[in-house]
């Protein structure tokens, strides 16, 4: 079989290249000791950082796999021929607001928000001479529900806007955790098939429920079974997606997208699903370093107690804009966090020393401490101190794996992938 040639967009410091195509040729589930057959080749990477003077993780990216075939600048003004031809286009947009304002005359562009970057692979799709035959995007899980005044329509204004260039989706929100990897980490991946490979053809005479429950490509990599308060939702999406971006769900009300579902010639079937695993699981107390660390990731006795009133429950009496009196609560934080648990989410404010309600907290026999660099990225199912450069901050390492995903999640998809083109 020929590589799967593959561009990376929003690459960040990596996560997707190494769940595709491993590093060293080696898997990252089997901590990189096993031998990783893999047919994806990255020949184009883009990471643009616009908040920040300094690239970093474009940095940490070239330090890994080189300039040649990496791009430091902002996707919205990439020369589309710039890009080499390839089969797959992968990455993790951000969760904005993706709703259009109008469309371009006598073109079949559109305009969305500026700086929103799902237009900017849509412009990508749109341009190319070859159309891209697989995308595999990853997202928060609220893309499912967004925005609040009309649950849905992001996600579905995706949806019409692939459904119009000629591809089929199918969609699957995963919890690592729940499948035996380090973090809980909950993320919505998603899968294009565009109508010229075999597999759009083959999603669009399967049974669409059988798809999502047991012969699609995520379904055969993350097993699934219904869910005990099982939803089951058919519809056709209708318009154009102006239309839908200004009426899709507009009445409110109930979710229409369910935690997996597929969309076929603007046909949508989602419905609620629950993990099936029966393997092993990888806890915090796996992941930690067991030697004593630099003593800045110790948290110093006098702090403790501030610590803890950032982690404490909390009930307090707030007044809202409109001069109503309302209660502000919040739920409890561990301090320590469990080592006996999968991780909980890492977020990009995980570094520095300061005390915070969301940052992890172990107990160790040398004292209470931060988790260091190298534990962020094993949560992630990095390799150790692929982050690790001069000139990057400790800070800048967590906050990369805050924006990262766990890349045994890319692995698994990416091989069923590989099985289904084969």
């Amino acid at each position: 079989m020929k590589k799967i040639k593959t561009i990376e967009l929003f690459a960040g410091v990596g996560g997707f290249r190494i769940g595709l195509e491993g590093w060293n040729n080696k898997s990252p589930s089997s901590n990189y000791i096993e031998d990783f057959d893999s047919k994806f080749e990255i020949v184009w990477s883009n990471q643009w950082e616009p908040s920040t003077k300094t690239q970093h993780a474009s940095m940490v990216y070239e330090n890994r796999w080189g300039e040649d075939s990496h791009s430091n600048d902002d996707i919205a003004n990439v020369d589309i021929k710039s890009i080499p031809k390839h089969q797959m286009l992968c990455g993790g947009f951000p969760c904005q607001d993706y709703s259009v304002a109008t469309t371009l005359k006598n073109s079949k562009g559109l305009i969305g928000k500026k700086g929103v970057l799902w237009w900017s692979i849509h412009k990508i799709l749109t341009e190319l001479n070859t159309p891209t035959k697989y995308l595999f995007l990853e997202n928060v899980d609220r893309l499912l529900i967004s925005p609040a005044n009309q649950r849905g329509r992001d996600f579905a204004i995706i949806l019409q806007s692939l459904n119009e260039l000629g591809y089929a989706v199918e969609w699957r929100v995963i919890n690592a955790a729940d499948y035996g990897m380090p973090q809980r980490r909950k993320r919505v991946y998603i899968l294009a098939y565009h109508k010229s490979t075999k597999l759009f053809k083959k999603i669009q005479k399967s049974n669409s429920s059988d798809w999502i429950l047991k012969t699609g490509v995520i379904a055969s990599s993350f097993l699934v079974s219904i869910h005990k308060k099982s939803i089951h939702n058919e519809f056709k999406l209708i318009g154009s997606v102006v239309d839908i971006s200004n009426n899709f769900n507009k009445e409110g009300g109930n979710y229409k997208f369910e935690n997996s579902g597929v969309m076929v010639d603007g046909n949508i079937t989602t419905i609620k699903t629950s993990p099936n695993y029966s393997g092993d699981y990888t806890l915090l107390k796996h992941i930690v370093l067991k030697n004593k660390v630099e003593n800045e990731f110790y948290i110093q006795p006098e702090d403790i107690v501030k610590w803890k009133k950032l982690k404490n429950a909390k009930k307090e009496p707030r007044t809202n804009s409109a001069g109503i009196n309302y209660f502000y609560t919040e739920g409890g934080m561990p301090i320590p966090d469990p080592l006996d648990k999968s991780s909980r989410t890492i977020i990009t404010g995980e570094g520095g020393a300061s005390p915070s309600r969301f940052k992890h907290t172990i107990q160790t026999k040398y004292g209470k401490r931060r988790l260091t660099p190298l534990e962020l990225e094993r949560l992630n199912m990095f390799p150790d101190n692929h982050t690790k450069l001069e000139g990057v901050s400790d800070v800048k390492r967590a906050f990369f794996m805050g924006n990262a995903l766990v890349v045994g999640v890319v692995e698994q998809i990416g091989q069923a992938l590989q099985k289904m083109i084969e």
